[in-house]
């Protein structure tokens, strides 16, 4: 039952024709997992906790930039270089005390996914890559939890209701209906590339929320079956509708996937990235070992932090591949290790190289000072 607090709190709610009580309890029964803290999750968060959904678990690795503030809301200067998933449950607590959150400040991986989705009754996606995209689409389908999407690439943005099971038991498609195989790497440049508009990621993951809202209380039309697009520049929306497909490998006439897989490897074929750890290349400096390093971030990111690499932004790495010595050991990082293992394969695809080493984790793993001298 609600309290009498509750009451209050939620009376907007409770005046709704065809909503009232009844939804707003399903609402308080409820376990929402979030897959990212970033510009979709910030308004996606706080609708959902000023909702009172029962339980909130807030799920990501990354720490708070100055970046992140021109779109990730529920952040705010003084939190910069603080966890994104404890620092948000922070706010939400203090937004809604009524109801349970938790913060998971880790990576969603294949070795945690299904026993993580397990505990949750909808799975919220708030991420921002391809390989994530896979892994929570399919460890939803595994373990039969329906999937709220979103995407947003600078002017525009996305929403789809995924894996949904309506009223008559029909199963609704999933994220390899619409997208079976992944994007050539380089074709797709995320935000610190391309750039997003701040206030889109608000929009989308405000429709995420109220997406989630209505899966879990049954009122309205959920969004399964269907992708509903907004242009923030020409002001228009497009619904599509979605079919499952036949051949889709989790779910379609002949089931091919039915364990999670290597979803780096999946969306980024071709060769290998080789890596190095940020403990093999502190050895390397220290026995002067002769390598290039590669900063592969954007200026304003170097400039206000590096460790002493040579700046070469990911989109003109091509254009500067005849300066790369074959002959010497290249090593090249940015934030996470995602952008720079781009980096490598476009290199080796092209022009072959063999020398080329990727800092794993990035400078997330490695100390966060301007120190070494590549030679």
């Amino acid at each position: 039952m609600l309290t009498n607090t509750e009451h209050i709190r939620y009376s907007r709610h409770l005046l709704l024709k065809g909503f009232g009580e009844a939804a707003q309890l399903k609402l308080k029964a409820s376990k929402v997992l979030v897959i990212g803290a970033g510009g979709l999750g910030s308004p996606l968060l706080m609708y959902l906790a000023a909702a009172g959904i029962g339980t909130i678990c807030v799920m990501d690795d990354d720490i708070v930039q100055e970046s992140n503030l021109q779109r990730q809301v529920i952040f705010n200067t003084d939190d910069i270089d603080s966890s994104k998933a404890t620092t948000a449950a922070s706010k939400l607590i203090a937004l809604n005390p009524f109801i349970d959150i938790h913060s998971y400040p880790q990576k969603l991986t294949s070795e945690n996914a299904l026993e993580t989705f397990e505990k949750f009754d909808v799975i919220a996606d708030g991420s921002d890559n391809f390989p994530t995209r896979y892994l929570v689409n399919d460890a939803a389908v595994l373990s039969n939890k329906p999937v709220v999407y979103g995407s947003v690439f600078r002017f525009e943005g996305q929403v789809s209701v995924f894996n949904y099971i309506d009223e008559e038991g029909n199963t609704g498609p999933n994220y390899r209906d619409l997208f079976p195989v992944p994007p050539p790497p380089e074709s797709v440049p995320d935000c610190s590339v391309a750039g997003v508009l701040g206030v889109l990621p608000g929009i989308i993951g405000s429709m995420q929320a109220l997406e989630v809202i209505k899966v879990i209380t049954g009122v309205g039309d959920v969004l399964s079956g269907k992708l509903f697009h907004f242009d923030g520049l020409s002001m228009q929306s497009h619904t599509f509708t979605l079919k499952r497909r036949s051949d889709n490998p989790l779910n379609g006439e002949h089931t091919v996937i039915s364990a999670l897989i290597d979803y780096e490897s999946f969306c980024n074929p071709g060769a290998p990235v080789k890596e190095i750890t940020p403990e093999e290349f502190k050895v390397m400096k220290n026995k002067s070992e002769k390598f290039e390093l590669i900063d592969v971030r954007e200026p304003a990111e170097y400039e206000q932090m590096n460790i002493g690499g040579r700046s070469i932004p990911l989109g003109q790495v091509m254009d500067h591949a005849s300066l790369f010595d074959k002959n010497v050991k290249i090593i090249f990082h940015c934030k996470s290790g995602s952008r720079s293992a781009k980096a490598i394969r476009q290199l080796q695809d092209k022009y072959h190289f063999t020398n080329l080493y990727n800092l794993k984790g990035g400078l997330d793993s490695s100390p966060p000072a301007k120190e070494g001298k590549a030679s």
